[in-house]
């Protein structure tokens, strides 16, 4: 049996060092190589999720004879209460101008009212009209379904997980929205 020197103990502690950090090297290239390959295929899903957000969202306004604009703004007012006009272009990225038709649009077809202020006689808020709204629950009905039946396939935490990520990106688009309105 050989007894080991000092020196080669040194060399082979450094051997097997350099062995590590090359593991881990490789280990973070393929991490970053994962990564990438989730994030990309992240990217193309949000993408066909917008696709067919605005379809499904068209196809219901079709039929009721509204824009797919119209019945996201419904929504808007339906989970924020009455909001005035120039709240409603904060929120929904539009600009003041085209709230203004907007709701006019909306007033002609008997969705939504005009009415005065809560605690301001000056001001103006726009409300639903929740019987008008009822008119549309139907045509949500199924899909909401099926949206509590795919939640079954999660745990609370992935769940959570899903809403931080759904948060995050709400808040990039409305900026990105708004953006684009200031310009």
């Amino acid at each position: 049996m050989t007894s080991m020197t000092p020196v080669n103990e040194e060399a082979s502690a450094n051997e097997e060092a350099d062995a590590n950090v090359d593991a881990n090297v490789d280990a973070n290239v393929d991490a970053d190589a994962d990564r990438a390959e989730v994030l990309a295929e992240l990217n193309r899903t949000g993408r066909e999720t917008s696709a067919v957000t605005v379809m499904f969202h068209t196809a219901l306004a079709e039929k009721r004879g509204l824009g797919a604009t119209e019945v996201k703004t419904l929504d808007l007012l339906q989970r924020g209460g009455p909001l005035t006009a120039k709240e409603l272009a904060q929120h929904s990225g539009l600009a003041p101008a085209s709230v203004t038709g907007l709701v006019n649009r909306l007033e002609q077809k008997g969705y939504v009212r005009r009415v005065g202020h809560p605690t301001d006689r000056r001001r103006v808020v726009v409300e639903v009209s929740e019987e008008k709204l009822r008119e549309l629950a139907p045509a949500y009905a199924d899909w909401a379904r099926e949206v509590a039946e795919l939640c079954e396939e999660f745990s609370t935490e992935e769940l959570r997980t899903v809403i931080r990520f759904l948060r995050g990106s709400n808040e990039r688009q409305r900026r990105a929205a708004a953006r684009l309105t200031e310009s």
